[in-house]
């Protein structure tokens, strides 16, 4: 393959990737699917409790998907949805002990279900797919920016 046909195998895989690993990610855990999951991540990643919409921006979700979810895990006890006290618009996250506690639970496994995925992966290509992911997602951002001015984290 030539440089052109890598780039565009490339941009395809990552969509096709991307819905495979969303039906093992859902198969993994009945409870959370793969997308609940990333977004407790992100909330995770803070170090104050996040509105909605920063969560949304920082793993790439629109506003309305992300409080879909958050209401979702909310109602299941995971979260908790606050408003904000200087923005009544503003909706904070906070993880619940239950949420700390069920994926303490579950370390293990991820652990596991990571050491599969990468199965055949060296320190160096390891290093070189992240590097990678890096630099596409600064161009993606990139992108983003010079179409709509989206401003992500």
């Amino acid at each position: 393959m030539n440089e052109l046909e890598q780039k565009a195998y490339i941009f395809a895989s990552i969509f096709a990737l991307s819905n495979k690993l969303q039906v093992l990610g859902d198969a993994f855990d009945e409870n959370i699917t793969i997308k609940q999951w990333l977004f407790i991540l992100g909330v995770s990643k803070f170090s104050e409790p996040p509105t909605v919409s920063e969560v949304a921006n920082f793993i790439g979700y629109s506003r309305q998907n992300a409080k879909r979810i958050a209401v979702a895990l909310d109602e299941r006890g995971y979260i908790t949805i606050t408003k904000d006290k200087n923005d009544a618009r503003a909706l904070r996250i906070t993880l619940t002990q239950k949420c700390t506690e069920y994926f303490a639970k579950r370390s293990q496994r991820e652990l596991e279900f990571l050491d599969k995925l990468f199965t055949g992966f060296d320190t160096n290509l390891t290093s070189d797919v992240y590097r990678g992911l890096i630099r596409l997602a600064e161009n993606i951002e990139l992108m983003m920016v010079m179409i709509n001015g989206w401003q992500g984290e």
